[in-house]
């Protein structure tokens, strides 16, 4: 009895979670949703890999732990948001200036990850462990790599807005 083994590639199973996502794959969403709207960028100085980051509640607030790195963050809504970048590797994020609009962005994007792991999951079920590790590093990598290539924005936005003191 000969068994069929199915090496799969890694740039092939990025290609099949990337179709089966759509537009709800998370460097589409932060292209399409996040950047086009009012930004301030946010860097990070953490590592340039899959982290697993956490969120701690302390006496001054919230913050994000990743490794040794804590960041403090001013509410829930933007430590969540930022965990699924830290999670990714990103050093350099577009945040919305809008807070009320970042819970939500928070969520999706959090589905939006749990989703593409998901569907990782099922594709490489087959896979030796060191084969999974690779290909999981490499699906986290395109990601980190198409958001990088999004750009994070100005560190400050711009409020041009005519005033009925201000005539622009």
């Amino acid at each position: 009895m000969v068994r069929a083994v199915l090496f799969l590639n890694a740039m092939d199973v990025i290609q099949q979670i990337r179709s089966g996502m759509g537009k709800d794959w998370i460097s589409a969403i932060y292209e399409e949703q996040i950047r086009p709207g009012r930004t301030r960028s946010f860097k990070m100085d953490i590592p340039e890999r899959e982290n697993a980051p956490a969120i701690l509640h302390t006496l001054l607030g919230t913050e994000l732990k990743v490794g040794r790195l804590r960041v403090h963050c001013p509410d829930l809504g933007t430590a969540r948001y930022l965990l699924i970048f830290a999670t990714l590797g990103c050093r350099e994020v577009a945040v919305p200036y809008d807070i009320t609009t970042i819970p939500a962005m928070a969520d999706s994007l959090t589905t939006a990850l749990d989703r593409t792991f998901e569907a990782f999951n099922a594709l490489t079920g087959k896979e030796s462990p060191q084969a999974r590790g690779r290909m999981r590093s490499k699906l986290v990598r395109t990601l980190r790599e198409e958001i990088k290539a999004i750009g994070a924005g100005e560190m400050m936005p711009l409020f041009n807005r005519s005033t009925k003191q201000r005539q622009n």
